[in-house]
């Protein structure tokens, strides 16, 4: 009588393994590719609300006085837009930490930055022309206003006597 040894064991050929390599290959992929989707949309979202915004501001720059309150789109990962001027100093003293951040964003004349850093899908910081930075910040260096879920309003005024345009939560 012949005794057959059983014995456990797992035959998986060549091609069978270099199919798992590939599967694994391809979902990482996939992983990466729609996260890079993200960020372009975050970027698209951020380039939208910035063109979006300095449109109004120069509209109001043009007029002769007016106060209107708009409603913007922000990618939902950025908490609020601050406005900051490096050529006064940070007030209150509670802010510095914020105000030492957006140094190392700030690279020649920006005055508006999008906060948390790094959340705006590559865009950190841009220059909006024709606003009264030094009167946005006066009490409030740098003065930040709050997004929620994504959206943001911001009150784009001018008075009859003034020049430049404020902005204000």
């Amino acid at each position: 009588m012949n005794r057959m040894k059983k014995r456990g064991q797992i035959n998986l050929s060549f091609g069978m393994i270099f199919s798992i390599i590939l599967i694994v290959v391809f979902i990482a992929f996939a992983f990466y590719a729609i996260g890079k989707f993200l960020d372009i949309q975050k970027s698209a979202t951020t380039g939208q609300f910035i063109q979006a915004l300095e449109t109004d501001v120069n509209k109001m720059w043009k007029s002769s006085q007016g106060s209107q309150e708009i409603e913007y789109s922000l990618p939902t990962s950025v908490d609020s837009i601050c406005f900051t001027d490096f050529e006064s100093a940070v007030n209150p003293q509670s802010r510095k930490a914020l105000y030492d951040e957006f140094r190392f964003v700030y690279f020649e004349d920006e005055n508006m930055f999008f906060y948390p850093i790094g959340s705006s899908g590559g865009v950190e910081s841009t220059k909006i022309d024709n606003v009264d930075i030094i009167g946005i910040t006066n009490n409030e260096n740098p003065y930040c206003i709050t997004a929620a879920n994504g959206k943001i309003k911001l009150t784009i005024k001018k008075a009859l006597d003034e020049t430049l345009v404020t902005i204000t939560r």
